[in-house]
């Protein structure tokens, strides 16, 4: 202040003489005295240019805080546009970016971040962790993981928010890489770090990179941290690693609720029900209070293995805890009491809800439909509707599920149109669950149309179309459509798609496509899937390739019960009832217990080997020991096998005794009986009762008709067949078919049109004279027709099934099995000639009918006369 005073006196009060009075020394004197006053207003300016700067910097800041901790982003924004370098301090910065992060304006904080570069402002750790936030807050990871590169941020907080957040949108490799980063820098990481990052391993399903994770979580010593230890029990369960997840529990010394919600549900999602309720029970006995989600877990496991008893216990403990409130409850337990089957219950807990959602109603509609209840849930999908409750794709699949266990066809069709008029035809999940209605259903023209209509396919979609057309006996639709599924290589069968097709094969006796899908079922080891290694079984023995079946089902290592009745049935339809019953009581020493199904499959084989006294064995075992009540298709089995030996009126007086009533099917296995033993007064007696329980089917009719040319009665046949005419009914035509070389050859009685007809009847026409050299008379009754004995002899010649076998001798390879497939029962003189035509020729003929398999070899044929 002196300075400036003095300053400022010599220079306003000093006394200048005139210049032409001043002498030399005078006016250097004076020259020295003008330059300390320049000097000193220079100075004086430049300390008042200070004093300013420094108000306006303090001013500036104090102002741009305060809008920060009013929220104002806009006015903080503005300001911050006017402002220079100097006037704003890097702190005042970081609240501001703190207040672009906390309202994820990602524009303002863009334009942060470029004046701060823009003025050249040195971005230490704490600046770059707010730019870092302020970007991951406001979703562009891109730009906070470049911060990241960029800046060294010393602070574990920042990192792991970039990283839970990484994880969240989905990019868990880059969840991962920053941790890694993380790991090379001096950032000391807490437990928050090790719960973000195992989330992300556990995401990517990589065991390795989680095992090693959890090695270098105790390595730095979290492994007693409760939130660290309960996210790598979440990634070992996840991860199907149940056995790690379970040591590091028991390692755990002070579990919360979480710990043991986390193993609870570990457990039962890994279908180790019965453990996670035994973890329940420990939880509850050590006296940890539960929550919401524990009674969730345990509501699910209870619906897994239906233990309603333990659920409604702990339904009563939710009660008392005041759960009820709260919709995750009710829903989940709804869900338990209508999986368990106790639709009672879960009908008492929908009432109760107050506030149903859409949860809610697919779960009663579902339990609904599981227990066949289709009536119930399509009304209460309409009442949904009513309630202006909007139904999701898992309700209507539920209700087209209901539809098709019950073939509601029309009511599945009005579901349809609800799906069309809400725009939700292009979900290809219900576009899936709609082919699989209409299959079941039957109508595979319906189906068909789903299918040419879907605009984007899934393997699932293929499976079930071909399952349907295989299922509906469109075996040459099935193979089509699994042909084409390989042509178009888009998607590659899988296991399920080679159970669907395999049925096609044996339906068709396409021996030789079969053996190609076996190929691809060991090329992509499909085999050790057990419904595939069943389903191929079954093939090889509806081939007629009994030998291959058995061979093929010793391979299988975990037998159940669906491989022991395929190959027991094999044996039957072959005509081996001793081996099917050896079989058989194989199984129940292998400790598996035999179904309905298993008794069918026996009792069929027992009837087609003329074993009266093994089937009455089984049939007794069924009722008495097993506590089986017979069925339908039971007493057809006992009806069958009696009306084959002959005992026709025992047959006839046990079909009077049931106790209940019979249907078409059993007095048809009487009335084939009347037929082989050629008794048509009662056989006219049977076919009454058949004509008035199926009075549209006209195998019944045909068969009566057959009885009366047997008996040469064809006034009889005629007149059948004037009611046949009456009634409008078509009779299924005879047709036999052959596989060679991969291409089906297929004949109809008569038929002239195969390239190969002159040799075929050349050949038939030396075989009948052999067998006329040999003694063997043609059996003309069986011609079914009214005519002189050479035209029935011609009319033989013509049967399919002779045609198809000839065609096999001529083209195909010298001792390859001949196989020929017939839709109806062969008749009795193609049969005594196929066995002479095995012992001529030489060659094993495996002949399958509507009935049974015949293996002609030698001169004779495994059926022994049960046929």
């Amino acid at each position: 202040m002196a300075m400036l005073s003095a300053n400022f006196s010599s220079s306003s009060f000093s006394f200048v003489p005139s210049r032409r009075f001043q002498t030399h020394k005078e006016t250097a004197s004076v020259t020295r005295v003008r330059k300390d006053s320049i000097f000193s207003k220079v100075s004086l300016r430049t300390a008042s240019i200070e004093h300013l700067d420094r108000q306006t910097l303090t001013d500036a800041n104090t102002r741009l805080r305060r809008l920060c901790e009013a929220g104002d982003l806009n006015s903080v924004v503005k300001l911050l546009r006017v402002s220079g370098k100097r006037d704003i301090d890097p702190r005042t910065l970081c609240s501001v970016l703190q207040l672009c992060a906390d309202t994820r304006s990602l524009k303002d904080g863009k334009e942060v971040d470029s004046f701060i570069r823009r003025n050249g402002f040195e971005i230490d750790s704490n600046m770059g962790s707010k730019l870092a936030l302020m970007y991951t807050n406001c979703g562009d990871l891109r730009e906070a993981r470049r911060v990241f590169d960029q800046v060294e941020i010393e602070k574990a907080l920042f990192w792991n928010i970039l990283m839970n957040e990484l994880a969240k949108a989905g990019d868990f490799s880059g969840s991962i890489e920053l941790f890694e980063k993380m790991m090379g820098s001096a950032v000391v990481m807490d437990s928050y770090t090790f719960s973000c990052v195992s989330k992300s391993f556990s995401s990517l399903r990589s065991v390795d990179g989680g095992e090693q994770l959890h090695g270098y979580v105790l390595k730095l010593g979290f492994g007693e941290c409760n939130s660290v230890a309960n996210s790598l029990l979440a990634f070992y369960l996840r991860n199907q690693r149940v056995g790690s997840a379970r040591k590091v529990f028991d390692e755990i010394t002070e579990r919360d609720v979480i710990s043991w919600n986390s193993m609870i549900n570990g457990y039962v999602s890994n279908g180790l029900t019965e453990q996670g309720l035994y973890m329940f029970v420990e939880m509850f006995c050590s006296g940890m209070e539960f929550d919401l989600a524990t009674v969730v877990s345990v509501f699910a496991g209870c619906a897994d293995s239906c233990l309603v008893s333990l659920g409604r216990a702990v339904h009563g403990i939710g009660l008392k805890a005041c759960m009820c409130r709260e919709d995750r409850f009710c829903n989940t337990l709804l869900d338990m009491y209508s999986k368990c089957g106790d639709l009672d219950s879960a009908k008492a807990v929908f009432a109760e809800m107050s506030d149903r959602s859409v949860v809610s109603y697919t779960s009663m509609i579902a339990g609904y439909a599981r227990e066949g209840l289709a009536g119930e849930a399509v009304k209460l999908f309409a009442e949904m509707e009513e309630e202006g409750i909007s139904p999701d794709v898992y309700t209507v699949t539920a209700v087209l599920s209901s539809c098709a266990r019950n073939r509601l066809l029309e009511e599945g069709k009005r579901v349809h149109e609800w799906i069309k008029e809400n725009d939700m035809g292009f979900d290809i999940f219900l576009s899936n669950a709609l082919m699989d209605m209409y299959a079941k259903c039957g109508s595979m023209q319906e189906a068909e149309l789903v299918f040419s209509e879907m605009p984007v396919r899934d393997i699932i979609s293929w499976n079930t179309i071909i399952g349907g057309y295989s299922k509906n006996c469109y075996a040459n639709e099935a193979l089509s459509l699994f042909n084409l599924l390989l042509e178009e290589k888009r998607f590659v069968p899988d296991e399920r798609t080679v159970v669907c097709v395999l049925p096609a094969c044996a339906s068709l006796s396409a021996f030789d496509k079969g053996r190609e899908i076996h190929g691809y079922i060991m090329r992509n080891r499909y085999f050790s899937d057990r419904h595939v290694a069943n389903s191929l079984v079954d093939m090889y023995a509806k081939c007629g390739a009994l030998l291959l079946a058995r061979l093929l089902f010793d391979e299988i290592s975990s037998k159940d019960l669906v491989s022991w009745t395929v190959m027991i049935a094999g044996y039957g339809m072959h005509g081996f009832g001793k081996e099917a019953i050896a079989l058989f009581n194989q199984k129940r020493q292998a400790g598996i217990e035999p179904d309905e199904i298993s008794f069918v499959s026996v009792l069929y084989a027992c009837s087609h080997s003329g074993l009266v006294d093994e089937g009455w064995r089984f049939f007794n075992i069924m009722r008495h020991e097993c506590k089986i009540e017979p069925t339908l298709e039971h007493y057809a089995c006992i009806v069958d096998m009696l009306a084959r030996t002959g005992d026709l009126l025992k047959a006839y007086r046990f079909i009077e005794d049931m106790p209940i009533p019979p249907d078409a099917t059993i007095w048809g296995a009487l009335l084939c009986g009347c037929r082989i033993h050629h008794d048509v007064k009662l056989a006219e007696k049977v076919a009454e009762r058949v004509f008035e329980l199926e009075p549209e089917n006209t195998g019944y009719y045909v068969l009566m008709a057959n009885i009366y040319a047997e008996a040469e009665k064809w006034e009889e046949v005629k007149r059948l067949r004037k009611r046949i005419g009456q009634r409008g009914l078509r009779k299924n035509p005879g047709c036999s078919w052959i596989e060679i070389k991969g291409r089906v050859n297929i004949f109809v009685a008569g038929d002239s049109s195969h390239p190969e007809t002159e040799n075929i009847e050349a050949l038939l026409r030396r075989v009948r004279a052999r067998m006329r050299e040999e003694g063997y008379s043609p059996l003309t009754k069986y011609a079914l027709i009214d005519a002189e004995e050479m035209e029935k002899e011609e009319a033989l010649c013509g049967h399919s099934e002779k045609l198809a076998m000839a065609l096999g001798i001529l083209t195909s390879g010298h001792g390859k099995i001949i196989r020929v497939t017939k839709n109806l029962r062969v008749c009795g003189d193609c049969h005594e000639m196929a066995k002479f035509m095995s012992k001529l020729t030489g060659r094993e003929i495996v002949l399958r009918d509507s009935n049974r398999f015949h293996h002609f070899k030698d001169g004779h044929c495994s059926c022994r006369g049960f046929w």
